[in-house]
């Protein structure tokens, strides 16, 4: 176990499982104490946090819902007394044309991947200026936060909302020395990346679609988890103290072409 999160404390939405666990066994790992949320089923990361041997607490919380978040960020601060990091790791993914997917698909994905980005930064932020020590805070977006996907208009236009929000944040918060910046990953092996049925379908149906998806490495194929949360480290991390407001792919190439 390193130590250059030590005294730290680390918040982390949708940490039950693939990738929001992978992220806090990460910041645990380099010293952090870590504040794991997701709807459900966080025991597997909370075991994976106290082998590393570093403070853990877990609460059950639904991002669509800001008293939910609150409740999260106040336990974090009455078990550790601050909160120096923020990763807005929760999200889902679908696939449909856009004019094909029904009001409620939309309205889901934007609450979720969106909103839940912004309900997250907003349950932390007041904490965080009040304490003067700076931090970090970091969203999970994507590729589709960056380029077209066809078949995914809604899941496109919410992570490219999420950069607009950390752009945002990234200027209002500045001045008290929290820096706000943005992940953007291809494929990760977890399980949203499993069922490539729907995808499939669309594609086959309109071939010329294929030409959005791939990347220019041979391997991997998909991201391990692990990929992502060692990027998620570096911005959480004094080594970044220099960067606020970008977008930094994990892609593959998958953003230049």
């Amino acid at each position: 176990m390193g130590d250059q999160m030590k005294g730290r404390v680390a918040l982390i939405t949708g940490a039950a499982r693939g990738l929001g666990r992978a992220i806090c066994s990460a910041l645990a790992d380099a010293g952090a104490s870590i504040v794991a949320t997701d709807l459900s089923g966080l025991d597997e990361t909370v075991s994976d946090i106290e082998a590393i041997g570093t403070a853990v607490i877990a609460r059950d919380a639904d991002v669509r819902s800001q008293s939910s978040v609150d409740a999260v960020v106040e336990a974090g601060l009455e078990e550790f007394g601050r909160l120096d990091i923020v990763v807005a790791n929760a999200g889902i993914s679908g696939w449909s044309r856009f004019w094909e997917m029904t009001e409620d698909e939309w309205s889901t994905m934007l609450d979720i991947n969106l909103s839940g980005v912004w309900r997250t930064f907003k349950a932390a932020a007041p904490a965080m200026v009040s304490q003067g020590q700076g931090g970090s805070m970091i969203a999970i977006s994507s590729v589709a936060g960056l380029k077209a996907l066809p078949g995914q208009g809604h899941y496109v236009a919410a992570k490219h909302g999420v950069v607009g929000l950390v752009r945002t944040a990234a200027v209002e918060l500045g001045p008290y020395s929290i820096r706000v910046n943005s992940i953007h990953p291809w494929g990760i092996d977890t399980q949203l990346a499993q069922d490539h049925s729907a995808f499939e379908a669309i594609v086959a149906d309109n071939p010329s679609y294929a030409v959005s998806f791939g990347s220019i490495l041979p391997e991997p194929r998909l991201a391990d988890p692990e990929d992502i949360a060692n990027a998620v480290l570096w911005l959480a991390s004094d080594v970044s103290r220099c960067v606020t407001g970008i977008q930094l792919p994990v892609d593959m190439g998958a953003t230049s072409v």
